[in-house]
């Protein structure tokens, strides 16, 4: 509106009564000086040429402004919409070119040249290597969860292995326990059909005692004849219980030490089993301890890279592997131990696995040596890794090995 009102005017006076409303402070002799010193109004025509391609983006008005002789000083023409000018000199005929060109000379008639930032070659690195470095980590923490979906994945199915293989423990464990119960049946019925052999016997021996004295006291012959034949009846008798009874019992009599010594063997044994078996038990808890770790780490935000990145899914395959090793020795322990000692107890012919229990028979069998104590095994804080022989080395001896 000022630059409108000033071109109206030609006389300064009028100008100044006109536009200046008795400003104290600034002058329209003031704003002119502004205007002359200011960068814009000094530009050339190389300089205007150069705006109206780079700023204003209408680089196909050259010819006509450079034929116009446009430069600094013109730009308040343009900034006005000077009608005759812009069609005329200029021949700009397109409203909205026009229109563009008029807000682009009145931006830089009132607020100076525009000027573009230098171009930062700096930062366009680092946002490169930003997104280099930020799609490198995406890719890597993709292929770290996709492996480590995979060791846990394989790590369950060792687990579920591992249990496989308790579960068919205990079930064999279980089918000893019915096996030595059917065996301390067998012994026990033995016995009573041998106890009750023997009376029959013993009371058969009775009455044909009876009958010899009855047949030396009688006093006539038949009736000596008479009690004979009764006392050959129950002698036969007693003679045929007498060969079930050799029967029922081996032609070898075993001794009854080797019988004590074979059941301190086999308790010696099922100590170190049991021993075992705890070990192998353990073994398979601190497992499964681990496993279940595992699984809440991936529960969180960043348990997934953590444990990619530790060596907690390998040392957890490793003890996978290594209780379910144990449980599978343990297994193949139990049922060599008891197919072997059921064929030693078909050969002797005597229980073996139901007996008086190992102090009763450390006390009765090494009498004769009061040195020899039966110490007690106990079962260290920490796993042992490896098989029997290992074992053998870290466990304390169940009966002391002594000199002759």
């Amino acid at each position: 509106q000022f630059l409108r009102e000033d071109m109206k005017y030609k006389d300064a006076s009028n100008k100044h009564s006109h536009l200046h409303r008795e400003d104290k402070h600034i002058t329209i002799e003031d704003l002119w000086k502004r205007w002359k010193t200011s960068e814009v109004h000094n530009w050339t025509q190389e300089d205007t040429l150069q705006w109206l391609s780079e700023f204003v983006e209408l680089p196909q008005y050259e010819k006509n402004f450079r034929d116009s002789n446009v430069n600094g000083t013109t730009l308040p023409r343009i900034a006005v919409n000077e009608h005759a000018f812009m069609i005329s000199h200029l021949k700009i005929i397109d409203r909205s070119h026009r229109q563009k060109l008029q807000l682009k000379a009145l931006d830089v008639v009132l607020f100076g040249p525009l000027t573009r930032p230098p171009h930062n070659w700096m930062k366009d690195f680092i946002l490169t290597v930003s997104i280099v470095i930020g799609f490198g980590g995406c890719w890597f923490a993709y292929t770290q969860n996709r492996t480590s979906r995979e060791h846990i994945t394989k790590m369950m199915k060792d687990l579920e292995s591992l249990q496989t293989a308790e579960q068919s423990l205990l079930d064999l464990q279980e089918r000893l326990e019915k096996a030595q119960e059917e065996n301390r049946n067998v012994a026990v019925e033995k016995q009573n059909l041998e106890r009750k052999m023997m009376d029959e016997i013993n009371d058969a021996k009775r009455e044909a005692h009876r009958l010899r004295e009855l047949r030396e006291g009688a006093e006539c012959e038949l009736s000596r004849l008479k009690y004979a034949e009764e006392e050959l009846v129950q002698v036969r008798m007693a003679l045929k219980k007498a060969e079930k009874e050799f029967e029922l019992r081996s032609n070898w009599s075993v001794p009854e030490a080797l019988q004590k010594w074979l059941q301190l063997t086999h308790e010696v044994e099922v100590q170190y089993y049991n021993i075992k078996r705890q070990h192998a038990e353990m073994q398979l808890a601190i497992a499964k301890d681990e496993a279940e770790k595992i699984k809440k780490k991936r529960s969180t935000v960043f348990g997934t890279l953590h444990v990619a990145h530790s060596s907690s899914l390998d040392e957890v395959d490793h003890k996978i592997l290594e209780a379910k090793k144990a449980l599978s020795e343990l297994t193949t322990c139990l049922r060599e131990r008891l197919y072997r000692w059921q064929q030693i107890e078909k050969i002797c012919g005597f229980q073996i696995a139901h007996n008086s229990g190992l102090p009763s028979l450390t006390s009765s069998l090494y009498s004769d040596h009061s040195w020899v104590v039966m110490p007690r095994v106990s079962i260290p804080p920490y796993p042992i890794a490896g098989g029997v022989d290992d074992l053998d080395e870290d466990t304390p001896p169940i009966v002391s090995q002594f000199h002759g």
